[in-house]
């Protein structure tokens, strides 16, 4: 449990660094913080000197406290080296050592520095990330969005970064009430060819695992009910899973209702990624779905659990390193001052042929010999 004086440090920081409480700014009178926190004067005076000492805020005898950018200097000067902040929201999973190993090479080309933090996909992890970049006084910032297909209520952290100048840029998503520089995969047009790719060996009843907190989700189910549409198929709702952040954890078990119910009228899905694929692929195994003779399965982003599962997935390809290289790239270029830098980059997914797609056409033609 927190004390009550950290807890008024906390949310003094916090409004600081939001941009809620400018610098200059008075911030309220000693005797509004005992009543608003229900605290005794020595309470808020401790909290009030420690966030003096950090140098968030200073006081004028007389007159009151006021809200300080000292905490800036303290950090930056340390060194002569640029630190690069950056926030992914996850760090060892998937496909983010790739990205973040894209991102060191680069940075450290420039002897750059990287600071690195991580949200499990949770906005209250995110603030105290941004929170984190914003007292450190980072140069830059890269940051992969959490929950980004959702209204976040961080961005406030993300306009203080643009009101201080320090040039940030998001890699796989973007939140779409900002206007800021991403660098993703074309997410729409990779769910669009695995679609296009099940068509075009026979599939009619298709399926799709999306998550939808997530933009990249939201974009997937696009390019999967174009393709349907060009195609001239019907969209199914009841052929369409979707899951949250929260909701992945029951993955397992919903994916074998979702089965259950669908697998007589289903022959193919288009699944969010590879880590669901082969989720799919786990699931049938211990439902004993033959692959890809009763179910045909593609994932989408080339992760290395997909190169070392026992079975090659049909998948897509993600830029990953080149991504991370890239945004860095972008980073450097934006704190040295050049204007003709490309803001937003879409990355041209390609299919990835492995064995658990079943080809119906080639089977029908092959009994019709």
């Amino acid at each position: 449990m927190k004390l009550k004086y950290q807890i008024i440090i906390d949310e003094i920081k916090s409004k600081i660094l939001s941009g809620d409480y400018r610098v200059g700014e008075q911030i309220p009178t000693e005797s509004s913080l005992q009543e608003k926190y229900q605290v005794s004067r020595h309470t808020v005076r401790k909290a009030i000197l420690e966030l003096a000492n950090d140098g968030y805020l200073r006081s004028e005898k007389g007159s009151g406290t006021y809200v300080s950018n000292q905490y800036q200097s303290k950090t930056s000067g340390k060194s002569n080296s640029k630190t690069i902040g950056v926030i992914t929201t996850y760090i060892s999973d998937y496909i983010f050592p790739s990205i973040i190993r894209g991102i060191e090479g680069r940075l450290n080309v420039e002897d750059y520095s990287l600071l690195l933090a991580s949200t499990n996909n949770d906005v209250e992890q995110e603030k105290k990330a941004l929170e984190m970049m914003l007292s450190f006084g980072v140069d830059g910032l890269i940051v992969e969005p959490t929950k980004s297909n959702l209204y976040n209520p961080n961005i406030a952290y993300y306009l203080s970064f643009k009101e201080q100048e320090v040039p940030f840029i998001m890699v796989n998503a973007y939140y779409e009430e900002l206007e800021v520089p991403f660098f993703c995969l074309d997410d729409v047009q990779s769910s669009y060819l695995a679609t296009n790719e099940l068509i075009s060996k026979g599939h009619t009843q298709i399926g799709l695992i999306a998550k939808m907190d997530d933009l990249q989700g939201k974009f997937r189910m696009k390019g999967y009910i174009k393709a349907l549409g060009e195609a001239k198929l019907r969209f199914q709702a009841e052929h369409v899973f979707s899951y949250t952040t929260e909701t992945k954890l029951d993955l397992n078990r919903n994916l074998k209702t979702f089965l259950d119910e669908n697998l007589e009228n289903m022959t193919a899905i288009v699944c969010y990624n590879d880590e669901v694929a082969l989720e799919v692929v786990n699931v049938c195994r211990q439902l004993t779905i033959s692959i890809p003779e009763k179910l045909s399965i593609i994932g989408q982003d080339n992760s290395y659990i997909a190169k070392n599962a026992n079975i090659k997935l049909t998948t897509l390809t993600h830029p990953q390193e080149q991504m991370g290289h890239d945004a860095a790239d972008w980073i450097i270029k934006k704190i040295q001052g050049k204007k003709d830098v490309q803001n937003e980059n879409y990355y041209q997914p390609q299919i990835i042929e492995g064995e658990t797609v079943k080809d119906l056409k080639a089977e029908a033609e092959g009994r019709l010999l």
